[in-house]
């Protein structure tokens, strides 16, 4: 068994604040962005109190910002669609292979 100290990243005051606006916003799930920065919710969830008790400096333009949660509702979006055209896909299949095993029980 492998001992001794995790990894520790450390990360920007422009990431932190970054992450905390999109995590802010109202279309988006702080676990959404916690997953999509590959970070715990907890540790978003602290950033968004430090962010709010002025312990973490706003250095992060609005412009970048709103660009940003545009791009994440776009993921969401195609996300989702990506997950209704498998379940499509896996009926469509189902059914091919329904009508060959009729096919092949009425030729029989």
């Amino acid at each position: 068994m492998k001992t001794g100290r995790m990894k520790k990243t450390r990360y920007s005051h422009e990431f932190k604040v970054t992450a905390v606006k999109l995590a802010n916003h109202p279309d988006v799930l702080t676990q959404d962005v916690a997953k999509s920065l590959n970070i715990h919710p907890f540790m978003l969830s602290r950033w968004k109190k430090d962010f709010r008790e002025g312990r973490l400096p706003d250095c992060v333009k609005e412009e970048g910002l709103m660009a940003s949660i545009e791009e994440h509702k776009r993921i969401r979006a195609l996300e989702n669609q990506v997950s209704r055209l498998k379940i499509e896909n896996d009926l469509l299949k189902k059914a091919i292979q329904f009508d060959l095993d009729e096919k092949q029980r009425s030729s029989s």
